[in-house]
């Protein structure tokens, strides 16, 4: 791996250790888990890579493949806000890490992500790979729970994005071959076994050429929308409610936004209506899957791409674009945004038979539409995996 190389040619040794995330992808539940909702969720077989060696000095030096700017500081001296640049996700974790446990040894180390950036999780993906690298140097164990929640605060409190826990969620629970069915609310989950009576399938993702951040993009402005509706339709209604940080969709029964729902602004009446019809598609995917209905699973990850475009109105037009030409294609059963969807990429759930006429007419279809992309579009066949080995 380039990691491994790049580490050997500053270091003139061997990393003493590989540490590795996968990526995930939501094919249901999308732009719910900030609002308490249910998700499906897997990890798949590429991720974040990083070759390390322990630094008895306390020094964190840390390099990318895909950035230029090189990481440093020190586990004592951790800047207590954001610098702005990748290594933000490297400093809130160690920062957080400090609040609960010494942090005595550093790392050097170089991070390899296996696939483009963007809607895969990546960021998550870097934070959860780095806290199991500086725990294991400092002989530090966590908890499932405990890693995804700190994970998950990096991304609130130091960097700044208002995201649910889906991400690392799926990049530490999930299991090959196994869906995770999770609902973000009090962290019940349910690994569901892919049926043996199930038609065959692969994770194909599709890489629009657009990277992007959800620190600037219109993430965190899509989680006040819905946090608005929530409070909106709590006072219609009569409810009790507190702060409006603390308010969220889930608080909301079905039959309150059914009754109250048009009096609210027609953004987030929109907000509202993806949050609760996506909870129900979660639901409904959970139990497909148990059945080993692969074909109704597809459709309803398509009916979430639909709901992402029209209900969110997420989605950059390349996005749109790739989505409207994947859903057409045979052999895909399913197929929607991946991440935010604002940039980044979609996925799909597709039959393998299919995979090399997918992957030729999709790339056709998409660089003629998008002759711009052309030379960073990208496909990647995926399996699922195991979360995160800690």
């Amino acid at each position: 791996m380039k990691c491994i190389e790049v580490f050997e040619n500053k270091y003139g040794r061997e990393p003493d250790a590989m540490s590795f995330c996968p990526y995930r992808i939501c094919p249901l539940g999308a732009h719910v888990d900030h609002q308490l909702g249910k998700i499906n969720g897997f990890a798949i077989d590429k991720g974040i890579h990083i070759a390390y060696g322990a630094k008895r000095n306390g020094i964190i030096e840390m390099r990318s493949v895909n950035f230029p700017k090189r990481a440093q500081f020190h586990v004592r001296d951790i800047p207590d806000s954001r610098v702005g640049d990748w290594a933000d996700y490297l400093r809130g974790a160690a920062l957080l890490l400090a609040e609960k446990y010494p942090l005595r040894t550093g790392l050097c180390g170089v991070i390899e992500g296996t696939l483009p950036i963007g809607g895969l999780s990546s960021s998550a993906a870097v934070t959860i790979a780095f806290m199991a690298a500086l725990c294991k140097v400092n002989n530090i164990t966590l908890e499932p729970m405990e890693l995804i929640l700190t994970a998950k605060a990096v991304e609130n409190n130091y960097v700044g994005v208002s995201s649910g826990k889906l991400d690392q969620s799926c990049e530490v629970l999930c299991k090959k071959d196994h869906l995770l069915y999770l609902d973000t609310k009090d962290d019940s989950y349910e690994l569901i076994p892919s049926s043996p009576n199930m038609k065959p399938y692969k994770i194909a993702v599709f890489f629009s050429g657009l990277e992007h951040s959800l620190v600037s993009s219109k993430y965190n402005l899509r989680v006040d929308e819905c946090k608005a509706a929530a409070y909106g339709l709590m006072a219609f209604s009569g409810m009790d409610y507190g702060k409006f940080e603390t308010v969220r969709l889930r608080d909301v029964p079905k039959a309150v936004f059914n009754q109250y729902g048009n009096k609210l602004p027609e953004v987030w009446r929109k907000r509202a209506e993806n949050f609760f019809s996506e909870t129900e598609r979660a639901e409904r995917g959970a139990e497909a899957w148990r059945k080993g209905n692969i074909e109704d699973y597809g459709k309803l990850i398509t009916q979430s791409g639909y709901s992402s475009i029209n209900s969110y109105e997420s989605g950059s037009e390349e996005l749109k674009g790739l989505y409207e030409i994947i859903t057409k294609q045979d052999g895909v059963y399913g197929g929607r945004f991946s991440g935010a969807g604002f940039k980044g990429c979609c996925m799909a759930l597709i039959d393998p038979s299919f995979a090399e006429s997918i992957e030729k007419n999709v790339a056709e279809e998409y660089k003629k539409r998008f002759p711009k992309l052309a030379d960073k579009y990208s496909f990647y066949l995926c399996e699922s995996a195991d979360g995160v080995k800690f």
